[in-house]
């Protein structure tokens, strides 16, 4: 087997993490610490974050959504495969080595999609562009952290609790929606979302969409 080679290495600004880009042959991996955070075999459930919250806007004309966190851009590519011409896609991305890394070594993997010309790229924190965005969104994508907690940022923690969760309704248009990636359930983040007003779903989806691996979940949030 292929021994895997670092490649890079970034600070998380306002932390002390760092992340760790890495590959083995075709593969790609994102790693902080002892944790995976993403890696390119596995695309699936990324993937449904955009699908499925395009699902629930598929209604709205000259679309605006707004994905935090770039990663290996899943997420990207398959909401502009459902975009229409008119629509607009914020990434906003902290780290600017991740940016970089999409161009450079991981380029093959995003297939060119930054070019898009309904793509713009925000270098920056999410939830900053968030709370001073008022009903500018149609759909908001979370995928920062394995979750809603700080695993990759501390900070993090504020797109989560009450304040973050109320600063996204107030970003959202009528019948916007907010969606979350987790790499598992979590209840008490469902109620949260109840008690700030979304009508919410959770969907269990497979980390390899079709073809399995593990259970992820997607919360949909509508304004």
């Amino acid at each position: 087997m292929l021994p895997w080679i670092q490649l890079d290495s970034a600070a998380i600004p306002g932390e002390n993490g760092e992340l760790r880009l890495k590959q083995r042959g075709n593969e790609f991996s994102i790693m902080l610490g002892s944790n995976e955070l993403m890696n390119s075999r596995l695309s699936g459930s990324e993937e449904a974050l955009a699908t499925l919250s395009q699902d629930r806007i598929k209604e709205h004309t000259r679309p605006r959504i707004l994905i935090g966190g770039l990663g290996m851009g899943f997420t990207l590519r398959a909401a502009l495969s459902v975009l229409p011409d008119d629509g607009l896609i914020i990434v906003a991305e902290l780290v600017p080595a991740v940016v970089q890394w999409a161009r450079g070594p991981m380029s093959q993997v995003f297939q060119g999609c930054l070019d898009d010309p309904r793509v713009a790229i925000h270098e920056g924190d999410v939830g900053e562009l968030v709370g001073r965005s008022k009903a500018h969104f149609d759909a908001i994508l979370l995928d920062v952290d394995n979750g809603p907690d700080g695993l990759t940022r501390s900070s993090n923690d504020r797109l989560y609790d009450f304040a973050g969760l109320r600063a996204a309704r107030n970003a959202l248009r009528p019948g916007g929606v907010l969606a979350v990636w987790s790499s598992g359930p979590d209840a008490s983040f469902t109620r949260r979302l109840c008690d700030c007003g979304f009508a919410v779903e959770a969907v269990s989806v497979r980390a390899n969409g079709k073809r399995g691996g593990a259970r992820h979940v997607i919360w949909l949030a509508i304004k």
